[in-house]
């Protein structure tokens, strides 16, 4: 952690492990650094996607485009300046861990954390912000719920005085998330979800400080980016779900992908739907106010009865039961039935998967969704699995459940939890042999 000193000109109490940047220069045999000029376009790195869809995409990035775009986004969007101590909980397998870096374009201070978010408790990061003055505290949805499945109160038993925005993003954070943040964390921070991709290394939906945060909502598309929602025909609309589209290029598109010298793989995973549009693959409504709401992949769309259903409402549905922790959902056409839904959730310790649960569950859905979306069956598993970036892998289970080998439908590699996927490998067989019940 590289710290000069806190927002009000204070220098920080050491922790363990930290090395004061006036320290580290004064220790440092480098009396010179050398630089080379590449041309705009020239490779910068090699990102790989998280692998939510299947095996990930080796995305090249070029130094113009990148260096456009985090300026942007940190600068205009994020509004950090030169006092600011920017934080984002991530690991370097994550893009958020390139864009944490580019906050240091604007001369910000960036902490960085190697670690367990949850050890010893929940509240660790939030003790990080009151050691190190943050002053944008970055994040997932996914570490928001569990906070506010934790039952903890940063707010009152951190000093957070400094903090001035949170950032949100890896899936979209629900009402409940934004209205835990202003009761618990703070009432005056400004909260903002973000949607973007390791495809551009940056938003493309996300925070303005010029207009009012409504729970639920990402705030409006970002400078330069012609974010659509497109409905089947290729026509944007407003007020109804459809896909996201990039409409026009952004600095930071990939310059193409690793190994891919035709640029097939790269063609086919954004331009195959509207030819000549980026198609990212998520659900998009884009309100009257341009305000956003995503609701969830669109590669993973739920259909019953010939009704569409992005996941993430149904999620939210039901991790607000207090039993249950977290959840997967997956819509399959198996053995000639027009759909065939299962449920896997993961339960609090001692609680058993009771039919009254289940009952609660069908119940929760029926009512807040629609009769329709019930599933056909739940089952409790340990686990969920996830990328290393936070993201359900629901695309990849599918996969699975369908048939497809392992190796074909998801890269362990990518993964938090690899194990998670023996579970469902079962599950499979189970259905491959019509041992699994079909019946609601």
């Amino acid at each position: 952690m590289l710290i000069p000193g806190l927002a009000d000109g204070s220098r920080a109490t050491p922790l363990a492990n930290m090395v004061l940047w006036d320290d580290l220069l004064a220790s440092s045999t480098a009396t010179t650094l050398d630089y080379a000029q590449v041309p705009f376009d020239h490779p910068l790195w090699v990102l790989y996607s998280s692998g939510t869809t299947g095996l990930p995409k080796p995305i090249v990035q070029g130094h113009g485009g990148i260096l456009l775009e985090q300026l942007k986004a940190t600068h205009l969007h994020l509004d950090l300046k030169l006092e600011d101590h920017l934080f984002w909980y991530t690991s370097t397998g994550w893009m958020m861990w390139n864009f944490l870096v580019g906050g240091l374009l604007n001369g910000s201070t960036i902490i960085l954390y190697n670690g367990s978010p949850s050890y010893p408790d929940m509240n660790t990061l939030w003790r990080l912000a009151e050691q190190t003055g943050m002053t944008y505290f970055g994040t997932s949805a996914a570490f928001l719920l569990a906070c506010m499945k934790a039952d903890i109160h940063p707010g009152r038993d951190c000093d957070l005085r400094t903090l001035r925005a949170v950032g949100s993003t890896g899936s979209p954070l629900p009402v409940a998330g934004f209205q835990w943040v202003y009761t618990q964390v703070s009432n005056t921070v400004a909260l903002e979800s973000l949607s973007g991709g390791t495809d551009v290394c940056t938003a493309f939906i996300g925070g303005t400080r010029l207009q009012p945060i409504f729970a639920g909502e990402l705030q409006a598309p970002m400078l330069g980016a012609k974010i659509q929602s497109f409905n089947e025909a290729g026509e944007a609309v407003s007020n109804e779900v459809g896909e996201l589209v990039i409409a026009a290029p952004m600095p930071s598109m990939p310059l193409y992908f690793w190994n891919d010298p035709a640029m097939v793989r790269y063609r086919e995973s954004y331009f195959a739907m509207f030819p000549g549009v980026w198609r990212h693959g998520d659900w998009l409504k884009i309100n009257a106010r341009n305000g956003c709401v995503i609701y969830g992949r669109s590669d993973s769309t739920i259909n019953r009865q010939g009704v569409r259903m992005g996941t993430s409402e149904i999620y939210q549905a039901i991790e607000r039961i207090p039993e249950v922790l977290d959840s997967l959902i997956i819509d399959l056409e198996l053995l000639g039935r027009d759909s065939y839904m299962p449920l896997f959730i993961v339960l609090r310790a001692d609680t058993a998967l009771t039919d009254e649960l289940k009952m609660r569950i069908n119940a929760r859905i029926r009512h807040e969704i629609s009769p329709r979306h019930t599933p056909n069956a739940i089952f409790a598993i340990r686990e969920v699995p996830y990328t290393l970036s936070g993201k359900k892998m629901e695309v990849p289970v599918r996969k699975i459940l369908l048939g497809h080998p392992v190796e074909k439908a998801a890269n362990v590699g990518a993964m938090r939890n690899p194990q998670s996927l023996d579970y469902f490998v079962q599950f499979a067989q189970q259905l491959n042999s019509t041992t699994v019940t079909l019946a609601k």
